[in-house]
């Protein structure tokens, strides 16, 4: 087993989810909310209190809320005979409670342990984050205010009869008192309720520790299974108090935002939102997880407490009692802060709170020896919710959970920059505002962190690490930004008609996956006319489907994101095109590796690849958020810098590679594009994938360092091949053609004033010029002598005969079938030009008809 060195605690494996949380119907579809940075706070519905009656902007109006936005739960369908809640109770019992039913329910399906024998339900203890209040419990206290309005009417003059009349109409109001509601308005029935119904003969209680339940319940869960006196234990914190009790709590504290939303560590934050919610998690030991074979998605591996101690007043947040637990959790944990990389906090959006909390992760973190500055992505999930109170910890440990299991790292959005006093650049933090593929080597495993804090002092903070043992994982939950719809007929009006009804489908919002899913399964590709359609929402899908009418009607050129075919499929050679330098991006194939494990782990091993000044490849291709586009330029400037660019080229070639043999395409010839023929190369297993991702790293260093010995430069031009004939002549003997890209495209390389000097004279012959943004003269004398060394690279490296053709760009023939004549070929390509054009013209003689581009 693995377990940290000096761990306290035996390894906890969560092994069950479900979750309901704003406008998000189940835990899938919160995930997918988070991911896409979804904002989820909405106006207060008329459900919970009218905004009319309570709300004005001014914080000190008596009986008034200033705030009149957060996140609510969308209706939930409600059975109660399939909860065993008698129909004539409902009134009489909180939401809070019948909530809990339905997510424990979907908790045990999602674990696989809803069919428990009788034995085994014995040792299974609920145990939830729970405020003491519940919504029923104001509401069944104004039922018993009828003395007051009675004296308040006698008091303005009105007759007995009439007193009565309004006092009757105003009592109706309420639920009439029975025998079922006082434990239908306890709080700690929540969990008694849970037991009940489940037959569970563990611990049975709820623990309020106000905004930190959630964590606090964790706590107790892990050291019932740390002692051995359950085998589960149902966790988490529920909280569907969102009344306007609630509201005056926190608008006379004065918490509230003003301006309306939750923008945690900003500089414009000034005060939370509540949201409502229920999360909850199944928890077992790890051993037993893993000999039952249930199903796991992390493992938590340390939690620590504290309390503040003597603070300014009871809800004041003191740094100091937050970094204790902090301290403790990893402790506990076995393992330092400087393994963690991704950190939930509590992050209210409050002013004071946002700089105490931060305070106690800068002591406990900024002690951390770490080489890369601003290793750990920080954030908070109420961006997205608002303040879920008694189940905030259960929607922050949600969050991070999801995301170690994913390998992702999620947003936290409404941050446009960090408040100036946090001082973030000198921290160990960065403000996660994208998401973004989480990629990690070898040294450890994905670690997070999760802190949640109460009024009163009481302070959380877990550790939660990535499974990676030999037991079952849970399907992922498919959340990638974008989907492919196809459709297919037998004439344009069938296809038309099919794209039409998919954009008028009331489901599309909701059921955009399985829609999508659903037309790929219907598709026929052998069928007359084909269509398809890439979309990130229902909005996107249908205002594309409109484009994508108009093409086949008018049999236009497909606008983007929209794709039409007619007739017969073509018949031929499929081949494959990698491309060179000049293709990168950031955060090029993000998307692919948050989709798909296959596909981020190329990343995972290329982790430890860093320059001399300690920055790492991936980190350059996939940057921390910038806040201004003058930070942005700057990192798309380090990107393009050829040391860094050639191997971040041919690892993105390298995952979309992964993705075509995951969909079952089979090139029978390739070809790259300068650079590109190295991808190429592996591609046809010439070169396995530890010697590419080190030749494509050795390249780009040695023309890099042949640039900064031998200034050149390219020029991009274009024109009637008629004029291009002329082009080099026009330049001067000391230019060459470097590339021959197209009929009408060539690129020039040379020295840097020869290159100045023929850049005016091909305008005034009427060519289009445009100066390339490289280093140097590429595939030109220039860079001979990296030639010469790359070729020293490639005797150190395994190489072996391609097993299918590959088209080299000198020649436009294929590569020899031999080891040193790949070799050679490879090194001399490099001052070589490049012939696409022949290449491609070559390709197709030889019977390519499919050309597939595979790169960024």
């Amino acid at each position: 087993m693995d377990t940290p060195k000096d761990s306290k605690l035996p390894p906890i494996a969560i092994v069950g989810i479900s979750a309901l949380f704003p406008r998000s119907a189940t835990g899938d579809v919160f995930w997918r909310h988070i991911l896409a940075g979804k904002d989820l706070i909405t106006d207060v519905p008329p459900g919970h209190w009218l905004i009319e009656d309570y709300f004005d902007s001014d914080p000190t109006r008596p009986g008034k809320t200033y705030a009149k936005r957060g996140g609510f739960l969308d209706p939930v369908r409600f059975d109660p005979v399939d909860h065993s809640v008698p129909p004539a109770n409902l009134s009489a019992t909180d939401t809070v409670q019948l909530l809990s039913l339905v997510v424990t329910k979907r908790l045990l399906a999602d674990s696989g342990l809803d069919k428990l024998s009788k034995e085994a339900r014995e040792r299974v203890s609920v145990i939830l984050g729970v405020a003491s209040a519940t919504e029923l419990v104001n509401t069944m206290s104004g039922s018993l205010q009828r003395p007051i309005w009675v004296k308040a009417l006698r008091e303005q003059g009105l007759q007995e009869d009439q007193v009565q009349a309004i006092c009757d109409r105003m009592a109706a109001s309420y639920a009439p008192w029975t025998e079922s509601t006082f434990p239908g308005l306890l709080g700690n029935v929540v969990a008694g309720r849970i037991a009940n119904r489940f037959d569970f003969g563990g611990t049975n209680c709820v623990i309020d520790a106000a905004c930190a339940g959630s964590l606090a319940a964790v706590h107790a869960a892990m050291g019932e299974l740390a002692a051995g006196t359950s085998d589960l234990v149902i966790t988490g914190g529920v909280d569907a108090l969102n009344d306007i009790f609630m509201y005056m709590c926190f608008s006379k504290t004065p918490a509230m935002s003003p301006t309306g939303d939750c923008r945690p560590f900003a500089a414009d934050a000034d005060g939370t939102l509540l949201g409502e919610g229920v999360g909850m998690f199944a928890l077992r030991r790890l051993a037993d997880a893993e000999r039952d074979g249930n199903p796991i998605y992390a493992v938590l591996r340390g939690i620590g407490s504290s309390s503040d101690g003597k603070a300014k007043s009871i809800y004041a947040p003191r740094a100091e009692g937050q970094s204790r637990a902090l301290r403790r959790a990893y402790e506990a944990a076995g393992y330092g802060p400087e393994t963690v990389e991704l950190l939930e906090a509590h992050g209210t959006g409050t002013v004071a709170g946002d700089a105490a909390e931060f305070e106690a992760l800068r002591t406990v973190f900024g002690g951390s020896e770490r080489a890369d500055p601003q290793w750990c992505a920080l954030g908070s999930v109420k961006s997205q919710i608002g303040h879920t109170k008694a189940a905030a910890g259960s929607a922050s440990l949600f969050k991070a959970v999801m995301a170690l299991h994913h390998k992702v790292l999620p947003p936290t959005i409404k941050v446009k920059t960090a408040h100036p006093s946090l001082k973030l650049e000198q921290s160990p933090f960065y403000l996660n505002t994208a998401t973004r593929p989480w990629i990690r080597g070898q040294s450890h495993k994905r670690r997070a962190g999760v802190s949640s804090f109460g009024f009163g002092g009481s302070n959380f903070h877990v550790t939660v690490e990535e499974y990676t043992g030999p037991g079952q994982r849970p399907a992922r939950t498919r959340a990638v930004m974008h989907e492919l719809f196809l459709f297919s007929g037998d004439t344009p009006g069938a296809v038309i008609a099919l794209v039409d009804h998919a954009a008028a489908d009331s489901a599309l919002d909701s059921a955009f996956a399985s829609l999508a899913r659903a037309s790929q399964v219907a598709f026929n590709a052998k069928s007359h006319c084909r269509a398809g359609i890439i979309a990130g929402s229902a909005a996107e899908f249908a205002e594309k489907a409109k484009a994508a009418a108009t093409t086949m009607k008018d049999q236009t050129r497909p606008a983007p994101g929209t794709f039409y075919g007619s007739g017969a499929a073509p018949v031929g050679k499929l081949a494959f095109i990698f491309p060179g330098q000049g293709s990168q991006a950031l955060d090029m194939s993000a998307e692919l590796l948050m989709a798909l494990d296959s596909a981020r782990r190329v990343w995972d091993d290329l982790a430890g690849v860093e320059g001399a000044d300690g920055a790492s490849l991936a980190r350059i291709v996939f940057p921390t958020p910038a806040f201004s586009p003058e930070e942005r330029q700057r990192q798309q400037a380090r990107l393009v810098e050829t040391e860094w660019a050639q191997p971040a080229i041919g690892a993105t070639s390298a995952v979309y590679f992964t993705l075509a043999r995951a969909a079952g395409l089979k090139p029978e010839m390739l070809c790259g594009h300068s650079f590109g023929e190295l991808s190429a190369l592996h591609a046809a297993g010439a070169v396995d994938a530890a010697n590419f991702h080190r030749l494509a790293r050795q390249r780009g260093l040695r023309m890099a360092e042949t640039a900064s010995r031998s200034p050149g430069a390219m020029l991009a031009v274009k024109g009637p091949a008629v004029l291009l004939d002329t082009a080099l002549g026009l330049a001067g003997p000391a230019v060459v053609i470097a590339n021959r890209n197209s009929p009408e495209q060539i690129v020039l390389a040379g020295p840097l004033a020869a290159i100045e000097a023929a850049a005016p004279l091909l305008r005034e012959n009427g060519l289009s010029v445009t100066r390339l943004a490289v280093s140097t003269a590429f595939h030109s004398p220039i860079v001979a002598g990296a030639a010469t060394a790359f070729r020293d690279d490639l005797n150190a490296a395994t190489i072996t005969p391609p097993q299918l053709p590959v088209y080299a760009t000198a020649t436009a023939t294929p590569y020899v079938a031999s080891a040193d004549g790949v070799r050679d070929a490879l090194a001399r390509q490099i001052a070589q030009p490049v012939h696409f054009t022949d290449q491609i013209a070559a390709m197709f003689r030889d019977g390519a008809s499919i050309f597939v581009e595979v790169g960024p």
